[in-house]
């Protein structure tokens, strides 16, 4: 439903406005989804979106779109694009932006499937990282992203955005300690191996690889310290992403994306030799 042109005291654009904190957030189970790839992502995969603020231009460019999330129970609130550009979070807005209610999924739920791979967070502080990461995932197969211990909100809009849609396209765990991760990781039958560049094994031993031919969960320790050690001794096995080159190490997500695809990787290899 339309609900025409709304002004910048609307208490459904105040509300909307508030999700920036992750205070709001949390209390009213929210977020905002911009622009009409996590919008077109967030409806295709079913997330609950009670609002959607729409500019003029948007409303052209995206008729489909909007129409058809319009079809259902969501409101359509146009907006000028002064205060689009207040609400948005980026320097260029795309005229669509949503709120859309939690993803995220219980532990249990995300395990109970007998996943292949699983993607861990731990201490992961950055929002463009973590949302790389698990948009990485979500492209080499894995299950699940986890986001343990004092990793950052996954619905931080600068995370949402470089999740790429991917936020919406596999299960999300939030807030669970590492320690119970693994322990349920195990429990559900996956070899828990940590990324750590310190560590004395790397993915091209061939062991390595052949390891990874089970079904495995990589964690991911924070970008300035990595893991901690009485964090690595949680896990199965170390293991470094090889440096050819001069550069001292690599930036979490591009490492994660590595890690993630060799697995990937390896998984496939024995799949079809069998």
């Amino acid at each position: 439903m339309v609900t025409g042109y709304v002004g910048a005291h609307s208490p459904r654009l105040k509300a909307a406005r508030r999700l920036a904190k992750r205070a709001f957030r949390d209390r009213d189970r929210a977020f905002l989804a911009e622009g009409p790839q996590a919008v077109g992502e967030a409806f295709a995969h079913g997330a609950v979106i009670a609002d959607l603020f729409v500019t003029a231009s948007a409303r052209r460019r995206h008729a489909d779109l909007i129409d058809a999330i319009a079809a259902g129970v969501t409101q359509i609130h146009l907006i000028n694009d002064a205060t689009m550009g207040e609400l948005a979070q980026t320097v260029t807005p795309q005229g669509l932006l949503a709120v859309c209610g939690f993803v995220d999924v219980t532990l249990g739920d995300a395990l109970g499937g007998a996943p292949r791979l699983v993607a861990v967070l731990a201490n992961v502080r950055d929002p463009g990282n973590a949302g790389t990461v698990l948009r990485a995932a979500d492209a080499a197969g894995a299950a699940a992203v986890i986001f343990a211990d004092a990793s950052v909100d996954p619905y931080n809009a600068k995370c949402v955005r470089a999740s790429a849609g991917s936020l919406f396209h596999l299960p999300v765990v939030v807030g669970v300690r590492l320690a119970e991760a693994v322990s349920e990781l195990r429990a559900a039958g996956l070899r828990v191996v940590a990324a750590d560049g310190r560590a004395g094994r790397s993915l091209d031993e061939p062991d390595v690889r052949q390891r990874l031919a089970a079904r495995t969960a990589w964690v991911f320790g924070n970008e300035a310290w990595g893991l901690p050690p009485e964090l690595v001794t949680l896990t199965d096995e170390a293991v470094a992403v090889p440096i050819y080159g001069r550069a001292e190490s690599l930036n979490l997500a591009t490492a994660a994306a590595v890690c993630l695809y060799a697995s990937a990787r390896s998984q496939r290899v024995n799949e079809n030799s069998v």
